[in-house]
């Protein structure tokens, strides 16, 4: 059994499927961006949602094909490949967290 194949290979689905409904539903996928659902109507309305969901929906596809890849090299090298895998998944998850959402969203305001 191949653990690193199997930890990577369980993360490719959801960030894919929540990728896919972020594509799907767009600006009304933003009411389940964390931080960002905490804002009043009227200070979401200074965002741009669209914005918003295209980037969630591309950092959740993106990590969906690192995971399958991870998984791939995985079953073909060794078990050991998911660990530089989910190092280069942490990476890429807390290069966009931030604490404060009026920073992490700062990006996307309308002007």
């Amino acid at each position: 059994m191949n653990i690193g194949a199997w930890m990577c290979g369980v993360l490719v689905i959801p960030f894919a499927i929540v990728g896919v409904l972020f594509g799907i539903f767009k600006e009304k996928a933003t009411n389940f961006v964390a931080g960002f659902n905490t804002f009043s109507e009227k200070e979401q309305d200074l965002y741009d949602k669209v914005a918003i969901s295209s980037d969630i929906r591309n950092q959740c596809l993106i990590w969906s094909a690192l995971m399958l890849v991870g998984t791939a090299l995985s079953l073909v090298i060794s078990q050991y490949v998911a660990i530089p895998t989910f190092i280069i998944w942490l990476f890429l998850f807390f290069k966009d967290s931030h604490i404060d959402p009026y920073k992490a969203f700062e990006k996307y305001l309308l002007k």
